[in-house]
C-alpha cells in the first residue's frame, strides 16, 4: 500500500492536525548556535533552573523496584498528595503529567462535535486535546491585559457546551484570575477545569472548594516548582464521582515508579523547594523591571515562573532567532492576541543578567 492509500485510512480530521510546538532540546541546536552547547541558557519551557531535590537523585539511584509495576490504584501516592494539598485522597487522581488528565477529562465528557470553551490566549494543550478528541473549540478572547471576560464566557454557552477550561496563573501570560471570578465561572454549573500548574508560584487556589462543587476539577503538576518535568508527574482534584470514572478510563500504570519515588522524596523536602520558589519569584520581579528598561519590549506582570513580553521592534520570531544564535532559548508566539510576543522563563540571576546584556546589545546594534 502506498502513502496515499494509508492516508485514506487515517482519520480525516487529523490529516491537517498541526500538533504541539514543543520546546527545543539544546542538543539539536549545536550546529546553529555560536558557542558550546553546554553554555545554552534554556528559558523556553518554564522549567525549574534549580532542578529537583537532591533527595530525589539519591533515592532513584538506590531504588530496587524498577522491575515491578506500580500500584494502579495510586493509594500511597494519593495519601501523600492529600497531606500536601489538604484535599482528601478520594478526590485525587495522579497521571503522567497534568496533560494526560486534560486528555482523560475530554474523553470522559466530550462527544464528537460537543463544544469546549477556552479563554484565549492560553495553554495550547487545551486546544490540542480538544481537537484530538473530536471536540469543537469555542474561543473566548481575553481582554488587552489578558484577563478573562466572564460575560463573554456566559454568552458563548450553548446547548452543546460540555466543558470550560481556565488556567490561573495563565500560560503564557502569567495572569491570575481572581477567586471570585473563578467561582462565578464554576457556578455556571458546567464542568470546569481550573489548571493550577503554577499554583506554588502564585499561592492562589480553588482546590479547597473541590468538595463543595460537583463540577469543579483542579489540575496541578510537579514539573515546575519541584523540578520534575522530565519524570512527567501531575495530579488533579475532582468530585468523587468524576474520580470513579477517571480511575476506570486511565491507563493502569500511568505514573511510573521513578515518578512515585520522586514525589515521595520531593514532599519530604518541600520546605527547601518552596524556598527556591520564593527565590524564583524574587528573581521574576527583578527581571520584570530590568525588561522594562528595554524600550522595545513590553513585559506583562506575572504570577508564574515566566514573563510574557510584547516585542515592539524586531518582531518576536526574529528576536527569538537572534537570541538563539547567542545561546539563549525563549518561546515566541505569532498568533491572534499574542502577535509578536516572547515568553521568558525565569532563570538563575546570572542567566537573566546575560539575557539583559544581550538584549541591550541588540538595541545598540539596531540603533547604530
Amino acid at each position: 500500500m502506498d502513502d496515499e492509500g494509508i492516508e485514506k485510512l487515517i482519520r480525516q480530521d487529523l490529516l491537517d492536525f498541526s500538533g504541539y510546538a514543543a520546546s527545543k532540546s539544546p542538543e539539536i541546536l549545536k550546529p546553529e548556535i555560536k558557542g558550546p552547547v553546554e553554555g545554552i541558557i534554556k528559558l523556553d519551557a518554564n522549567e525549574n533552573p534549580y532542578g529537583c531535590s537532591v533527595r530525589v537523585n539519591r533515592a532513584l539511584a538506590d531504588y530496587q523496584g524498577i522491575n515491578i509495576y506500580p500500584d494502579s490504584g495510586q493509594r500511597e501516592l494519593r495519601k501523600q498528595l492529600q497531606e500536601y494539598t489538604g484535599v482528601a485522597a478520594e478526590h485525587i487522581v495522579a497521571s503522567a503529567g497534568s496533560d494526560q488528565l486534560i486528555d482523560l477529562i475530554l474523553r470522559l465528557f466530550v462527544n464528537p462535535g460537543d463544544e469546549v470553551i477556552n479563554c484565549v490566549p492560553t495553554f495550547a494543550m487545551f486546544q490540542f486535546f480538544t481537537k484530538l478528541n473530536w471536540g469543537t473549540l469555542v474561543e473566548v478572547p481575553r481582554d488587552e491585559e489578558y484577563h478573562i471576560d466572564i460575560a463573554a464566557v456566559k454568552a458563548a454557552i450553548t446547548n452543546n457546551t460540555k466543558l470550560i477550561f481556565l488556567a490561573t496563573p495563565n500560560n503564557p501570560t502569567g495572569t491570575i484570575t481572581p477567586r471570585e471570578d473563578v467561582l462565578e465561572v464554576i457556578e455556571i454549573g458546567l464542568p470546569v477545569v481550573i489548571d493550577e500548574a503554577y499554583f506554588e508560584f502564585s499561592g492562589e487556589t480553588v482546590a479547597p472548594f473541590v468538595g463543595n462543587y460537583k463540577n469543579l476539577m483542579v489540575l496541578r503538576t510537579f514539573s515546575k516548582w519541584a523540578g520534575l518535568a522530565g519524570l512527567r508527574i501531575g495530579y488533579g482534584m475532582f468530585p468523587q464521582k468524576i474520580v470513579e470514572y477517571l480511575i476506570r478510563i486511565k491507563e493502569p500504570y500511568c505514573v511510573n515508579v521513578a515518578a512515585l519515588v520522586a514525589v515521595r522524596e520531593t514532599l519530604k523536602d518541600k520546605d527547601i523547594l518552596m524556598d527556591r520558589v520564593k527565590t524564583v519569584n524574587d528573581e521574576r520581579e527583578r527581571l520584570y523591571y530590568r525588561l522594562k528598561e528595554i524600550g522595545w519590549l513590553k513585559p506583562y506582570p506575572s504570577k508564574a515562573n515566566f514573563i510574557l513580553c510584547s516585542v515592539l521592534k524586531f518582531g518576536a520570531k526574529e528576536l527569538q532567532r537572534k537570541l538563539e544564535e547567542r545561546g539563549i532559548l525563549v518561546r515566541y508566539f505569532d498568533q491572534p492576541l499574542l502577535r509578536d510576543s516572547i515568553r521568558i522563563s525565569i532563570g538563575k540571576p546570572q542567566e537573566n543578567d546575560i539575557l539583559i546584556e544581550i538584549l541591550k546589545e541588540l538595541e545598540e546594534d539596531s540603533n547604530g
